[in-house]
């Protein structure tokens, strides 16, 4: 939960400034940030509060955010494991 009164607030056009450039260059889009509050990614949702008609998250909010996706395995469908386990044996018996 953000506390406004020890988090530093800020718009999500001001977070999106302090995520690191992706593919091609350029930033994420604002919208991530709205799909990361409402969605959530990978089972974790992004902190939000609505400062009058503006939704808002906290520099800290993100931090939280992102330690907790760098601390969450990444679990892979059993279906899928299964044949990356095929394409790894097929690798080995190529020699790769």
């Amino acid at each position: 939960m953000i506390e406004i009164g020890k988090e530093k607030i800020i718009t999500f056009v001001e977070a999106a400034k302090f995520l690191p450039r992706r593919r091609a260059g350029r930033k994420p889009h604002v919208s991530t940030l709205y799909r990361w509050a409402k969605q959530g990614l990978r089972n974790v949702k992004l902190e939000t509060i609505q400062v009058g008609g503006t939704c808002c998250t906290s520099v800290e909010a993100l931090q939280r955010f992102f330690d907790t996706l760098s601390t969450r395995p990444i679990f892979v469908c059993h279906r899928n494991k299964k044949r990356i386990e095929e394409a790894e044996q097929k690798l080995r018996d190529a020699g790769i």
